[in-house]
């Protein structure tokens, strides 16, 4: 990314980077807690799936806060995602609302495009983000 894009073209690439592998609901969720968790580290939570005998721990639920909001995407046990974004104030979750999938990354990649605005070391995570 470079300081000459404006914040409507960093949405699209953020967004299209988010929607890149959402067929595979698996493969979506190992790759946004791997892209999520590389570059922005601190405000993000990733939960796996645990099991006795089991040799793989897939992503169960993912949360990344950005700002005033949490966004949380978890698979149910359907294999359907379910999204949402909650109001946090000083570490508190004041509302929490349920969003359609594409809305959620809608929203989560105006939030990233936001942060990279912000300073050049987030600037810099998000880039790797992209990659």
């Amino acid at each position: 990314m470079h300081d000459e894009l404006s914040e409507p073209m960093q949405v699209e690439l953020f967004a299209s980077s988010l929607r890149a592998d959402a067929a595979d609901l698996k493969a979506f969720m190992e790759a946004l807690a791997s892209k999520l968790s590389g570059s922005l580290p601190d405000q993000t939570q990733v939960m796996r799936q645990s099991g006795l005998f089991s040799r793989e721990h897939p992503v169960k639920e993912i949360a990344v806060t950005l700002g005033d909001y949490q966004y949380r995407i978890t698979r149910e046990r359907q294999g359907f995602p379910a999204t949402s974004r909650a109001k946090v104030v000083r570490g508190i979750v004041l509302k929490t609302d349920s969003i359609p999938m594409d809305q959620w990354i809608e929203e989560l990649a105006i939030s990233l495009a936001q942060v990279s605005m912000q300073s050049e070391q987030s600037r810099a995570a998000l880039e790797r983000f992209l990659l």
